[in-house]
């Protein structure tokens, strides 16, 4: 037996199916858990695993569970297969428990796990063909930019969801922080929504309107995939301010950090870089938008 072959006993390889795209590039700021924020996002399916065949019925189902993979966990190639056990940790500090207090990887979601494979069921919005391929649009996703797709399965209430389970140290949604935007940052934030034009008007109709409509834009039949996904990944709306807001809610902050006050923390959102900081009344308060190159 090769030396290769002797490296990769005891592993199953999986194709890549499609790759998540999404307005959240970097793991910092995303959700620790799936639904927790309804961000909109988009599975692109890749051949041959793209044709519509293999989607029939799919949208009888609301939900979806997606198998995927901790692309940003490995930095060298000597941690993932083909040296059995490097970089495994048995224990993690998981923030639910303050970061401090240690735990077996089993007993957690971690995302540093031997298989770096991550589980997530998230919400199936619909089903887009467009260049002939499939794109599956989701919300609810808790992976980032890039992830790699490994399997898609429909949710099934009856057998997932299962009303008297225990779920240990996390028996409740976490605690949500209040976050706050100052008036600088949310002036900047709008400007890149208009892109500098001088005619927004926050309380007219057309504002509504506009935004409705970009949100709708996803769904176009005769946009390219490129264009769909840049556009989800670039274009802020109005809407974004909400989801941004919703994901500091989150305190995306280390554990062992959450005491510190006016110490600044950037989430980079779609084209922009969100900074934040705790202040003295508890609350986490968007400082400034900035524009980033992409």
């Amino acid at each position: 037996m090769s030396d290769d072959n002797i490296s990769l006993a005891g592993y199953h390889r999986a194709p890549m199916i499609g790759y998540h795209r999404a307005p959240l590039s970097q793991k910092f700021g995303a959700p620790r858990q799936p639904n927790l924020v309804a961000l909109t996002s988009i599975i692109e399916m890749i051949a041959p695993y793209d044709s519509p065949a293999a989607f029939a019925g799919l949208d009888a189902f609301s939900h979806i569970w997606i198998s995927w993979q901790f692309h940003h966990n490995y930095t060298n190639k000597d941690t993932h297969i083909g040296k059995a056990g490097t970089g495994f940790r048995a224990q993690v500090r998981p923030p639910r428990l303050g970061g401090n207090q240690k735990i077996g990887v089993f007993a957690s979601r971690s995302m540093y796990r031997p298989s770096a494979l991550g589980l997530s069921v998230v919400k199936l919005e619909s089903i887009e063909v467009c260049d002939g391929r499939v794109l599956l649009i989701i919300s609810g996703a808790d992976m980032i930019d890039g992830t790699p797709i490994i399997d898609i399965k429909p949710y099934v209430a009856y057998s997932d969801a299962l009303s008297n389970a225990k779920s240990g140290f996390a028996p409740t949604v976490p605690d949500l922080l209040e976050v706050i935007i100052t008036e600088s940052a949310y002036a900047q934030f709008m400007t890149f929504v208009y892109g500098g034009r001088c005619d927004k008007n926050d309380n007219d109709n057309g504002t509504e309107t506009e935004n409705k409509n970009n949100k709708k834009a996803i769904h176009a039949k005769n946009h390219s995939v490129a264009t769909l996904i840049q556009q989800m990944q670039e274009q802020l709306l109005i809407a974004d301010i909400e989801t941004i807001k919703a994901l500091i809610a989150q305190d995306p902050r280390p554990a062992y950090r959450r005491a510190e006050i006016n110490t600044p923390f950037v989430m980079r959102y779609k084209s922009v870089d969100v900074s934040f900081q705790l202040i003295e009344s508890g609350q986490l308060q968007i400082t400034a938008v900035v524009k980033v190159s992409l």
